[in-house]
């Protein structure tokens, strides 16, 4: 058994698929926007925990186990039943519950991608016991966001997104949703991390928490001191199943240009380059006088690509796109990634020892097929 795994919190086996405006900014001192608040977290979760849904989902019907042999003996078969009930074939529906948070008064919801992947049948409860039936707007699994929708001709309660951009390793958090279930829990802690990488996908920057994360959280909010959301809980590291203290959430920044963009027509539009790129090694870099490896050396151009329409070539060593300096791989891959196709970027390139600035048309990144 590994040492430990990346699971995502959720009371089901529904599982991780993987595991982009406006925002509110904080007008205090880092240090008095992030003290914790006199007499504790009461007045908070009161003023949030309306906002904080739970989420039921049934999943399309899988089939449970393999069709037993039509000759086998009764008595064996029984025994075998016994042993591992519904192994005969019958298809059975997958349930699986999670959290979420209601972002507008007309019934929009974000979640995890991962909570309502493959649902049938979304139900959202609030935390006064209303109960509404949701669809799915949209859904991204490369940054396990979704975003949802109910009808309930009233205004609904709901919670604003803080940027994520301000944020420290030691600030105060507070989260909220439906671990194993239990509706409405409130945990709390510090951020442990920023821009953590997990491996789950291509534009990992997660923030760490060791506020308690477990299954059934996945999609819930995570508060900042003035109870803005400043991230959605998504993934947990637990050698067992429950929390140890390291848990990931999606930085608000980059849900609520997911949610922009999923609101508008249910997709995410996403830039694409055209190139394979590697690490660039210790040895080049101490050829070139760096301190550390940095940039995106190119593996290959496509062709008729937008990469190969700008000139980029082979070799060339990527160390910025449109101002986003590239340290390691993920930075150009998030930074192209985010940028809106048919823009056009300012790649600067190290070529045989020499800047040169380019520009390029991103194009449009082709979903891949279910």
């Amino acid at each position: 058994m590994k040492p430990f795994e990346i699971k995502s919190p959720r009371f089901a086996a529904l599982a991780l698929s993987t595991a982009l405006v406006a925002t509110t900014a904080l007008t205090l001192s880092p240090t008095a926007a992030f003290a914790v608040p006199t007499g504790g977290y009461a007045d908070l979760v009161e003023a949030v925990s309306p906002a904080v849904v739970f989420i039921e989902v049934t999943a399309k019907a899988q089939n449970a186990g393999t069709a037993l042999p039509q000759n086998m003996p009764e008595e064996l078969r029984k025994r075998f039943e016994d042993m591992m009930p519904n192994q005969n074939g019958a298809p059975e529906q997958r349930q699986g519950l999670g959290s979420g948070f209601i972002i507008s008064n007309d019934g929009q919801i974000v979640t995890n991608h991962h909570v309502v992947d493959g649902a049938e049948e979304v139900t959202v409860k609030m935390a006064d016991g209303r109960s509404f039936d949701a669809v799915v707007i949209g859904s991204d699994p490369m940054t396990d966001i979704a975003l949802l929708k109910v009808e309930a001709n009233v205004d609904l309660p709901t919670v604003e997104f803080g940027t994520s951009d301000v944020l420290r390793v030691g600030d105060e958090v507070v989260a909220v949703g439906n671990p194993f279930g239990l509706g409405g829990t409130v945990t709390s802690g510090i951020i442990s991390a920023l821009s953590r990488n997990i491996n789950s996908g291509p534009l990992d920057d997660y923030i760490q928490t060791d506020a308690a994360i477990n299954r059934g959280n996945s999609g819930g909010p995570l508060f900042n001191n003035d109870g803005d959301v400043i991230g959605v809980n998504t993934a947990i590291i637990s050698p067992g199943g429950g929390s140890v203290g390291i848990g990931f959430a999606v930085p608000s920044n980059l849900v609520q240009t997911v949610v922009a963009d999923l609101a508008d027509d249910g997709l995410i539009a996403r830039g694409w380059l055209g190139v394979n790129i590697r690490p660039m090694t210790k040895e080049v870099a101490d050829v070139l006088g760096y301190d550390a490896p940095k940039g995106a050396v190119i593996e290959a151009v496509s062709s008729d690509s937008p990469a190969a329409k700008a000139g980029l070539q082979k070799g060339d060593i990527i160390m910025s796109f449109n101002g986003t300096e590239i340290s390691e791989l993920r930075d150009l891959t998030r930074a192209v990634a985010t940028t809106t196709p048919d823009a056009t970027a300012k790649i600067t390139v190290l070529r045989k020892g020499s800047e040169q600035t380019l520009d390029v048309t991103v194009g449009a990144l082709k979903p891949k097929a279910a």
